[in-house]
């Protein structure tokens, strides 16, 4: 089990029970909606989730994919996608812009989804991802620690966008999901 020491943790040692990655510009993409038989994990991401796994910890999908509920693409597509990457489950909002869902990020439903399913403490959880305004605000919700990446579109999240999520500073923010998984399983 990864233990993290964390400042705001009062000093505690907390043992990390999972970790929730994004899908487009975390793991690979552009940052952009691309169909899963046309995606392509970034060098490196694969050995950073089986890095995470080898150390003991659940790694789960965790994704905004609107074009589902245009027909461009199928939950079932996307889960088996994450399945042969190696994730132990995918956690997946099919919603557009329009509806008026509850598992959309930021919400944290999709988090609170998989906590009910596995008998997770969220604030022994970590969430990767690269939009400050959606997942690393997610993550917040739940009290996760927020690990965003300069990837995808970390560094404009980081600058031109940060605005839209100044009140939440993430925990660690790493160069891309190799470093990520570094950074976790180091501690």
């Amino acid at each position: 089990m990864v233990v993290i020491p964390k400042k705001l943790w009062e000093g505690k040692m907390t043992k990390i029970q999972a970790v929730f990655i994004d899908r487009d510009g975390t793991i690979g993409g552009t940052g952009h909606f691309i169909h899963p038989r046309d995606f392509h994990l970034y060098e490196g991401a694969q050995e950073a989730i089986n890095r995470l796994k080898q150390a003991g910890l659940k790694v789960y999908a965790f994704t905004n994919q609107h074009r589902i509920s245009r027909g461009e693409a199928t939950i079932e597509q996307f889960k088996e996608q994450f399945e042969q990457f190696g994730f132990d489950d995918a956690f997946i909002c099919p919603h557009g812009d329009a509806d008026d869902c509850t598992c959309k990020k930021p919400k944290p439903c999709m988090l609170f989804e998989a906590s009910q399913k596995y008998g997770l403490e969220l604030n022994r959880c970590i969430v990767i991802g690269d939009v400050g305004s959606t997942d690393m605000l997610a993550a917040n919700a739940v009290g996760a620690i927020k690990v965003l990446v300069r990837t995808g579109w970390g560094e404009s999240s980081l600058t031109t966008y940060r605005h839209n999520w100044k009140e939440v500073e993430p925990d660690y923010i790493a160069e891309h999901i190799r470093d990520a998984a570094s950074w976790i399983t180091d501690k």
